[in-house]
Parts: C-alpha cells; structure tokens; sequence
C-alpha cells in the first residue's frame, strides 16, 4: 500500500495523467469561448464579410466576365467559397494565437507551474479547444455559402474526406498559430502575427486563376502551400481536377504542423521551466 505524503496524496494520487490533464484543459478553454463569444463571431464574421463582398460585389464580373450577368455569379460562388473556407480557418487559428499569448503574460502560466499538471497539457487544450471552434466556424461559413448559392457536387464520401482534409489543414496551422502566439511579446502583437496566412488565399488561385497573374506573382502563387490546399478543396466540393495538389497539401500540412509542434514546444519549455 502507497503511503500517503503531507498533502494526503499517494505518489499514485501525485502522478501525472496527460490524457486527464489536457480533458481539463480543453474544458478551460471551451468555457473561455463560452463566456467570451465576441472573439468567436468576430473571426467567424470576417470570412462572411468576405463572401459576401466578393460574392455580390466583384461575382457578376470575376464570374462571367464585364457584362456581370447572374450566371456569372453563381459562377463565382462555387469558385470562391473553397477560399473563403481556408481563410475561416487562418482566421480562427489567429484566436489561437492571442488565445496563447494571453496566457504567457498574464500569469497563470505561474500557476500552472505550481500545480501537478502535466506539461504537455497546457497547449493541447489550446489545440483541441481552437480545432473545435474551427470547426464550428467552417460550419457556419459553409452554411451562409449554401444560402447564398454555393452548390457542391460532392457526395457523401466527398464530404467526409473534405471534412477530414479540414481538420488536417486546421491542425497544421494551429500548431503554427500556437507557435506564434508563444513567440510574441504582447497580446497586441499577437493578434497581428497570423495575419499572413489570412492573405495568403489572396496570393493563390483562390479568388481569380493564377494565370491570370503577372508572370513572377503567378510562380509564387502556384508554389504557395495555400494553393494546393485550395484546389484540393475545389477539386472535394465541386469535382474539378485535384492531380498532384492533394498530395502536395498533405505534405506541406505535415511540414507545418510538425515546424509548429517543435516550435512551440521549444518556446513553451523555456518559458515553463523559468
């Protein structure tokens, strides 16, 4: 039998439970988006913005050219919305990111120390709490594109390996968000870190093909990893052509994940063990 220490604990008791410890994280950083909802609909709003401006404003003529016919439009819906998807997700990871950094300057990273937690549980919750808020906003993106004439051709498994193309897409630039929001010295600036990856889908073939592009913009736009992660999307939801992007997305998703993984985990070491 375990004989108990001053604190009335067992050493068995005192043991570290990484898979408890992050279900206790995740649940702080649920009821956080909870309690405050203005971040969520902020990030969820942009992308909708988005949509709708582009969709409304510049559809007829992006869509079917000057003339700005409706076919256009509808044209241009169903071409724009795979875009308007992966810069949902930069715009969610980009809470991560200020989500993160608020926890390094406030304190309660102190705290933590002083409890028996395990390490490792602390930026799992981050990950696990934004891939859930992440998904949540894609939903609801995905569901204004349907009201406003997104019309998918994909079928059921279409759907569900878009859905785990997603959270393999969300994963990897979460990790990089947490990286971000590690590496910044205040909460301000890391809500200005992620910005890149929100325009990135602008610098790809997202909103127009890329060889409607100036010749040294267009090299750059076609070997961007937002490309690939884009087209692989278009080719899931409307059936076009995917060739190589889907592997080539899958490989950049693993190199940034796993730069993001190494990164924070580097940056937050050093700050847990100060």
């Amino acid at each position: 039998m375990s004989t108990p220490t001053l604190t009335g604990k067992t050493p068995a008791d005192l043991s570290f439970h990484p898979l408890r410890d992050s279900a206790t994280m995740l649940r702080r950083n649920l009821r956080h988006m909870q309690r405050y909802p203005s971040m969520t609909v902020t990030l969820i709003g942009m992308p909708i913005v988005f949509l709708l401006l582009f969709v409304y404003v510049f559809g007829g003529t992006l869509g079917a050219g000057i003339d700005g016919t409706s076919s256009g439009r509808a044209e241009y819906v169903n071409y724009v919305t795979p875009a308007i998807i992966l810069m949902t997700i930069a715009a969610a990871v980009q809470g991560t990111a200020i989500s993160v950094a608020m926890d390094m300057t406030e304190g309660i990273i102190a705290r933590f120390r002083t409890m028996h937690i395990a390490r490792v549980s602390v930026l799992t919750g981050h990950v696990l709490g934004s891939l859930v808020q992440t998904m949540l906003s894609i939903a609801a993106v995905l569901g204004v594109a349907l009201l406003i004439g997104f019309r998918p051709t994909a079928g059921p498994g279409e759907w569900l390996t878009t859905a785990g193309f997603l959270i393999v897409v969300a994963f990897a630039l979460i990790w990089l968000s947490v990286a971000l929001g590690l590496a910044s010295k205040s909460v301000e600036a890391s809500s200005n870190v992620g910005m890149p990856l929100i325009l990135l889908p602008f610098l790809g073939s997202g909103f127009v093909p890329t060889d409607s592009m100036p010749a040294g913009l267009r090299w750059f736009a076609e070997y961007q990893p937002f490309t690939s992660i884009i087209e692989t999307l278009r080719g899931l939801l409307m059936g076009t052509p995917i060739g190589n992007h889907g592997w080539i997305a899958l490989g950049w998703c693993a190199l940034i994940a796993l730069g993001g993984y190494l990164w924070s985990k580097k940056l937050f070491n050093l700050e847990y063990t100060r």
